[in-house]
């Protein structure tokens, strides 16, 4: 699997390859490694510009993807592109997710359940409160707390998660060689201890105010919801408010002092329909924490028995009927119906109208696929 990530880095270094182009390219090769060696013709069959082909030429030929492997391996750093297992499973579902990730630290299965938490560098003492309360609370609720690492309302997040024991993810706009503000450099070193430290940039990439935009993409693609507690008009926490009504999350806004700079872009949130966030707890009655837990007590409890492994292995991103399933599978009715309801109860299956059902994961990444 490690030589084949070393295409994926690869890619990653050329400009102008992203997700779009990158799938083509690998629907048109079937392989990354293919893709990595194809010749001019395939890659303008694929869709790839002259500017493009040229830029990707260039960094074949002057870089060696085994140093600059060996160099990411000696750094400590891990590569999770579409193909891996861990690759989460929320950012699967945005338009274009990053191909690859650099990390250090390690995603968990409880990190489907986070909430972004962002807000400006120049924080208010009532800002900071807020921030710290609510990074605590959902910390301490289970929620994996998702921020930049930047200074101000982002540190206070990512300090209060900790301190409550619990997870919380960094998404950084530099490479992970570069941590950005470097008076969170043990900060950061403490999330990798309990979450990790991210990056779709490529190593030796600086912080430059150009790379931030697009990294909140990742932030709220990460998260089931957003909180931005204080932002200022321009901020780029609404950036991040904005990349996460595009994917469909729930946006929660701090109201604040009307006098304040640093309220004007989150009452501007809330006037323009973000939901207020009058306290912590109307962040877990959105996230109905009861039944997360619920699902993962039964699902730790309960693993799948042979009945529900094959109709996990049958079921697909397609809607299918039960009678479908029963014919797939040869097994009675009852059995299948049965299986059905503990898999639903696990939060494996969904159920839609005339008895029909999809696996909850393939249909998340088939649709991130489209």
């Amino acid at each position: 699997m490690g030589e084949k990530k070393q295409y994926w880095v690869g890619f990653n270094l050329v400009s102008g390859i992203g997700p779009h182009r990158l799938r083509s390219l690998l629907d048109a090769c079937g392989d990354v490694e293919l893709a990595w060696n194809a010749d001019r013709k395939t890659l303008k069959s694929a869709g790839l510009g002259p500017k493009t082909i040229e830029a990707f030429f260039e960094v074949r030929r002057r870089i060696d993807l085994e140093s600059v492997w060996n160099d990411i391996q000696s750094r400590g750093l891990k590569v999770i592109t579409w193909d891996c297992e861990q690759y989460p499973q929320r950012l699967r579902e945005i338009d274009a997710p990053p191909p690859m990730l650099y990390t250090l630290g390690d995603f968990d299965p409880r990190d489907r359940w986070a909430a972004a938490v962002v807000g400006t560098r120049r924080m208010s003492s009532y800002g900071e409160t807020v921030a710290r309360d609510l990074g605590r609370t959902l910390a301490g609720s289970g929620v994996t707390v998702v921020s930049g690492l930047a200074r101000g309302i982002d540190g206070v997040a990512h300090e209060a998660a900790l301190e409550a024991g619990g997870r919380t993810i960094a998404v950084l706009g530099s490479g992970l060689d570069q941590i950005y503000p470097p008076e969170h450099r043990k900060l950061a070193r403490r999330i990798i201890e309990n979450g990790a430290v991210i990056s779709d940039y490529p190593i030796g990439t600086r912080p430059e105010a150009k790379n931030f935009p697009p990294r909140n993409r990742i932030i709220s693609g990460l998260s089931m919801v957003v909180i931005v507690v204080e932002a200022g008009e321009g901020s780029g926490a609404l950036i991040t408010a904005d990349f996460a009504a595009e994917q469909g999350r729930d946006v929660f806004a701090v109201p604040g002092d009307i006098n304040r700079n640093t309220s004007k872009g989150v009452n501007q949130l809330i006037q323009s329909g973000a939901q207020p966030m009058l306290s912590p707890q109307d962040v877990l009655e959105v996230l109905n924490m009861e039944v997360v837990v619920r699902q993962e007590v039964v699902s730790q409890a309960l693993p799948e028995d042979k009945t529900e492994r094959l109709i996990l292995e049958t079921l697909g991103s397609e809607p299918v009927h039960v009678d479908e399933l029963k014919e797939s599978c040869a097994l009675p009715i009852a059995r299948i119906t049965a299986a059905l309801a503990m898999l639903e109860l696990k939060g494996r299956v969904r159920k839609l109208s005339g008895m029909q059902y999809v696996k909850i994961r393939e249909a998340q990444a088939a649709y991130s696929r489209d």
